[in-house]
């Protein structure tokens, strides 16, 4: 094992301790966005974004905003239960005045617990911490830790034709990203056209394979040899196999590095602190992929800090978000510094942005600039 890193944003953590909240108002309603074109991946299909955004506004004026996403087959709540678990926890929080902001925090865990209200649990979060943050007029990333304000992301292609990936590649590359990662899983044959399409129009990017538990671990180490004879070789492999499959996951891990230099990421496999204990203690993956929704910030944070004592790398990624969500997490992995692989480019996909402010894009390129908080917020009146 690696030698201990030390724990995370401890600037959040001492804020936690002697912040005294006030929240004067705090509401959850609908987010609804759609998407430039269907996002497919080998578990699910969404035609838009149908999450809930949080505004939570405290005594002093000041306002925190977040998000809960909901994609199918990956977040437990639908949108309508995400409606309802954030109305319970906003008229929670409009009773809880005077608390620390690192009590309030743990009670929310205590009412939207484990994986089941991780979405919504996230979007309180984010939009408490946001709120605080406004308050004392520091931006999120000097919050967590301040080691950078910017971050590059990688870009996703969905499963699609090897054609339509080809023109997403060629168009990508113009855009200036270097990392594509590709959705794969759904049949083995047609991935590895989608790949060879994509090298001939991009030869030079770097490739994430995300099978989203779509191989068995025979076929997920079959694609590795296929593309070693392809004399491509992926910087990552992301979720090769079913979320259960512990052993086929570490077979798949093992394979995977000692005999072709790839490093696999748990994703699905990893939704909780006692999930990232079982993959360090087994070696079942190099890599664990932090996605706020999935574990909320506080967990994340626990999760983050076993990973980097641990020596394992680590991913941020997202659901399929705003940059409301984006904003945040993006403000995380910047200020904390020590994520390897970085994939928040979802608000890329989607055809419009209701999102005001915050960071700044430049192709994979996110600059953080704002004075406080993450930065963006929403038109509340004509969110539904």
């Amino acid at each position: 094992m690696a030698a201990a890193s030390p724990p995370t944003c401890l600037g959040f953590k001492n804020l936690m301790e002697t912040f005294a909240v006030d929240v004067q108002r705090a509401e959850g309603r609908p987010l609804n966005v759609p998407l430039k074109s269907p996002f497919t991946i080998a578990s699910s299909r969404i035609e838009g974004v149908e999450n809930v955004a949080i505004r939570i506004e405290l005594s002093n004026g000041c306002v925190g905003w977040g998000e809960s996403p909901v994609l199918p087959h990956v977040t437990a709540e639908d949108q309508t239960t995400a409606l309802a678990k954030a109305a319970d926890a906003c008229l929670f929080l409009k009773h809880s005045s005077g608390k620390t902001l690192g009590l309030l925090l743990n009670q929310i865990n205590d009412l939207l617990p484990g994986h089941s209200f991780a979405s919504v649990r996230a979007g309180i979060e984010m939009a408490l911490i946001d709120a605080v943050a406004n308050s004392i007029g520091i931006p999120l990333w000097r919050l967590a830790g301040g080691v950078s304000n910017e971050i590059t992301t990688d870009i996703t292609i969905p499963i699609v034709s090897p054609n339509e990936a080809a023109e997403l590649a060629s168009k990508y590359r113009a855009q200036g990203f270097e990392t594509l990662k590709l959705k794969v899983g759904k049949n083995l044959n047609v991935d590895i056209q989608v790949l060879q399409a994509i090298r001939n129009v991009h030869p030079h990017c770097s490739f994430i394979l995300d099978a989203n538990e779509g191989y068995s671990s025979d076929e997920a180490i079959q694609v590795l040899q296929k593309l070693h004879e392809m004399e491509v070789t992926p910087i990552l492999f992301e979720q090769p196999v079913h979320r259960d499959d512990w052993k086929g996951l570490g077979h798949v891990s093992d394979v995977a590095k000692n005999k072709y230099g790839v490093s696999v990421a748990a994703d699905e496999s990893c939704r909780s602190l006692e999930d990232a204990k079982r993959i360090v203690n087994e070696n079942l993956a190099h890599v664990i992929n932090i996605k706020l929704a999935k574990m909320g910030v506080l967990g994340s944070l626990e999760i983050i800090d076993l990973a980097r004592s641990s020596g394992l790398d680590l991913m941020i990624g997202g659901m399929v978000e705003t940059r409301l969500a984006m904003g945040f997490a993006g403000h995380l992995a910047a200020g904390l510094g020590c994520f390897k692989f970085i994939d928040l480019d979802t608000p890329i996909l989607l055809a419009e942005d209701p999102v005001l402010e915050g960071y700044e894009v430049s192709g994979p390129v996110y600059k953080f600039t704002n004075a406080r908080g993450h930065g963006g917020f929403l038109h509340w009146d004509n969110i539904a």
